[in-house]
C-alpha cells in the first residue's frame, strides 16, 4: 500500500511539472535558463574560440581613429545646454546613448569604465566616453539589454549618480541593482509593457542573443530590445542581437518604428568562425539594415562600433559598409544614420 501511495504521489507530482511547463513561454526552458525565439539562428559547431589566433589577427587592425570619429568635450557639454530643452538623442559610446524625451531623460546600456570585462580585464576602450558620469544629465530611466560586460558594467552601476531613477532590465538581473542602492528596479519578461509616465510606455521584446558573465552563468538571465512610446513616436533600442524570424513577427505587430538603433559591429571572428563577416548573435551592417526592413522603421541609427574592439573587423568599416549599402534595403543613405561619439541630434531632426 505504501508503495502504491508513493508511485501515486511521485505521478501526481509529475503531471504538475508538466503542466507547469506547459504554461511557460517557449524561450523559458525547464532548468531555469532562457533560449531565443523559436526558429532563431544558432551558432555554428564549427565555431572555436581561441585567445591565440584572436589576439594574432587583432594586432593586425589599423586602429587609428579618424579625428571627425569624436566631437570635442567642450561642444558635448555646450550643445547639452543648447538641447536642454530639446528631444534629443546623443551617443556617449557603443551602446550608450543619453536620449530626452520630454520630461524624461533616459540612459542606454551605460559603460563609462576603461575595459569592457571584470576588474582590469576585458577589451580597452580606443575612444573615451564622451561625457563622464559626473558630466552626464539626471536621467529618470535606466535600460539594460542584458548582461554581457560590454553593457552591464558594474563599476557604472555602483558609481551611477542617479540611482533613483527607474531601472528596467531583463528577469534575473535585478538583484544588481538592488544590491547597489537602486530602489525602482523593475525585471520585466519579453512581451511585458511598463508604462512610465502619461506620455512614456516602455515594452521589452525579443532578440536573438544571449547571456553570460561567469563560466556557471550561460543563458541563466534574459537578453531582449525595449521599444519606447512617446507622444506619437516609436523608438526600438536592441540588445545585441543577430537576425532572425523574430523580426518580421515584431514589425507586423508593433511597425511602423520611427527609429531603431540596431548594432552594426563585432560581427567578424574568421578564422575561428567558418564564414568571414558573419556571428550568430551579432549583426553586421548589411543585417542590421534587413533588420531595419523587418521592423519596418523609418530610420536605423547604427550603433555597437567605434569604442572597443570586441572582433576582428577594420574598426571603422562598420561605418562604410552601413551607409554604402542603406539603398538595397530600400533607405536612402540619410535614413542610414551614424552618429559621431559626442554627437547631439534634435529628435525632430532625425526623424524629419
Amino acid at each position: 500500500m505504501l508503495n502504491f501511495l508513493t508511485f501515486l504521489i511521485l505521478i501526481l507530482t509529475l503531471n504538475c511539472v508538466s503542466i507547469a511547463m506547459e504554461k511557460k513561454p517557449y524561450h523559458h526552458l525547464p532548468d531555469g535558463t532562457f533560449r531565443n525565439p523559436e526558429g532563431s539562428p544558432e551558432r555554428s559547431e564549427n565555431f572555436k574560440w581561441s585567445f591565440k589566433i584572436y589576439n594574432q589577427e587583432k594586432k593586425k587592425l589599423d586602429m587609428t581613429v579618424p579625428d571627425d570619429h569624436v566631437v570635442s568635450k567642450d561642444k558635448v557639454l555646450s550643445d547639452l545646454v543648447k538641447f536642454k530643452n530639446d528631444d534629443y538623442i546623443a551617443w556617449i559610446g557603443h551602446a550608450t546613448f543619453i536620449i530626452k524625451l520630454g520630461e524624461t531623460t533616459i540612459i542606454t546600456d551605460p559603460v563609462f569604465s576603461k575595459n569592457a570585462g571584470p576588474l582590469i580585464f576585458g577589451p580597452k576602450r580606443f575612444v573615451e566616453p564622451a561625457l563622464s558620469l559626473r558630466e552626464i544629465p539626471k536621467i529618470d530611466l535606466f535600460l539594460l539589454t542584458h548582461n554581457h560586460y560590454d553593457h552591464q558594467d558594474m563599476m557604472t552601476i555602483r558609481r551611477f549618480p542617479y540611482k533613483n531613477s527607474k531601472v528596467l532590465l531583463p528577469l534575473k538581473l535585478g538583484k544588481y541593482f538592488t544590491r547597489n542602492g537602486y530602489k525602482n528596479v523593475n525585471e520585466m519578461d519579453w512581451y511585458d509593457e511598463i508604462q512610465v509616465n502619461e506620455k512614456l510606455k516602455v515594452t521589452f521584446l525579443p532578440a536573438v542573443h544571449w547571456s553570460k558573465r561567469s563560466l556557471t552563468d550561460t543563458n541563466k538571465s534574459l537578453w531582449g530590445n525595449f521599444l519606447i512610446e512617446y507622444e506619437g513616436k516609436k523608438i526600438l533600442f536592441a540588445c545585441d542581437t543577430g537576425v532572425g524570424n523574430i523580426y518580421k513577427d515584431l514589425g507586423e505587430k508593433y511597425g511602423p518604428i520611427d527609429i531603431s538603433f540596431i548594432n552594426i559591429g563585432a560581427y567578424n571572428f574568421y578564422p575561428m568562425m567558418p564564414t568571414k563577416d558573419k556571428s550568430t548573435f551579432h549583426t553586421n551592417p548589411e543585417e542590421a539594415l534587413s533588420i531595419g526592413r523587418d521592423l519596418k522603421s523609418k530610420k536605423v541609427i547604427g550603433m555597437h562600433w567605434g569604442t572597443f574592439v570586441l572582433s576582428l573587423e577594420p574598426i571603422m568599416e562598420p561605418l562604410t559598409r552601413f551607409k554604402n549599402n542603406a539603398e538595397k534595403f530600400g533607405y536612402n543613405k540619410d535614413d542610414a544614420v551614424l552618429f559621431k561619439i559626442g554627437q547631439i541630434s534634435r529628435l525632430n531632426d532625425i526623424i524629419k
